[in-house]
């Protein structure tokens, strides 16, 4: 620049070349630099701000979520309080009914026992081979032998086995709890052909248990109370292959069972 131009001609190129902003090369450069780096500024702040919103969407997204499944969680919880509050109070009843049935249980086994004692009081004196009185599964067995009731190929009692039949009505009289079940058994000999009214083993087996069931009720037990039955040789307490044995088999058994109704009416319950 000619420095030797006068003062107004040196201003006005001044105020020309700041005017139209025309810079020196060294200036061009140091704008392009600092162009190029707002350019680069610019964008790296419009990148941030998309990363922001992204991540802001992102955890609103993750926040309703996470209530939703906070709710939820809520819920279940809430719904296996009250399905724990339903299964205790359940569990609370289930106890108070087997509470309940153990109750009746036990009281049956001590009538069942007490039974089985006034039983045995009462046909004390018998012969022990003829007349036996056992507890087996809840159930007073009272079993007497051929011997001591009929005559072979009878169906008379005998005179000493109605006084033990009479005795045992006596001591079941006015016991309406206990149901009488009385089981005629033979052993495997056929009857003699042509005893009168019989074809075979249960017919004897029956018409001796038809006629203990008379003594009995005519001793005094309700009729509804007893029941006749007979198993002819099928059902053996030992095997028929000795006189000794075959004994054994010939036999009736009077099996007292208590009535459960009460503990039927518990199990109804469940």
């Amino acid at each position: 620049m000619n420095l030797n131009l006068p003062r107004t001609a040196l201003l006005t190129l001044l105020s020309a070349g700041i005017l139209t902003g025309t810079p020196s090369c060294v200036s061009q450069k140091k704008y392009m630099a600092l162009q190029t780096q707002r350019d680069e500024l610019t964008k790296s702040r419009d990148q941030l701000q998309a990363e922001k919103a992204a991540l802001e969407q992102e955890k609103a997204q993750s926040e309703e979520q996470l209530r939703n499944n906070l709710l939820s969680k809520n819920q279940q919880v809430n719904q296996l309080n009250a399905n724990l509050g339903s299964t205790q109070e359940q569990l609370k009843e289930r106890e108070a009914r087997l509470a309940e049935m153990q109750r009746v249980l036990e009281q049956k086994d001590q009538a069942v026992k007490n039974l089985r004692q006034k039983v045995a009081d009462a046909l004390l004196g018998f012969n022990a081979n003829d007349l036996q009185v056992n507890l087996k599964n809840g159930k007073v067995y009272v079993s007497l032998s051929e011997q001591l009731l009929f005559k072979s190929g009878s169906t008379k009692v005998d005179p000493k086995g109605q006084e033990a039949l009479k005795k045992l009505a006596t001591a079941l009289k006015g016991n309406q709890d206990v149901n009488v079940l009385v089981e005629g058994h033979t052993d495997n000999v056929p009857i003699a052909r042509g005893t009168a009214g019989m074809r075979d083993n249960w017919d004897l087996s029956v018409l001796r248990a038809t006629e203990i069931t008379r003594i009995l009720t005519t001793a005094g037990l309700p009729a509804s109370q007893v029941t006749p039955s007979g198993r002819a040789q099928y059902l053996p307490v030992a095997t028929n292959d000795t006189p000794a044995n075959k004994a054994l088999n010939r036999r009736t058994e009077i099996i007292l069972t208590p009535k459960l109704d009460e503990l039927f009416q518990i199990l109804e319950q469940n």
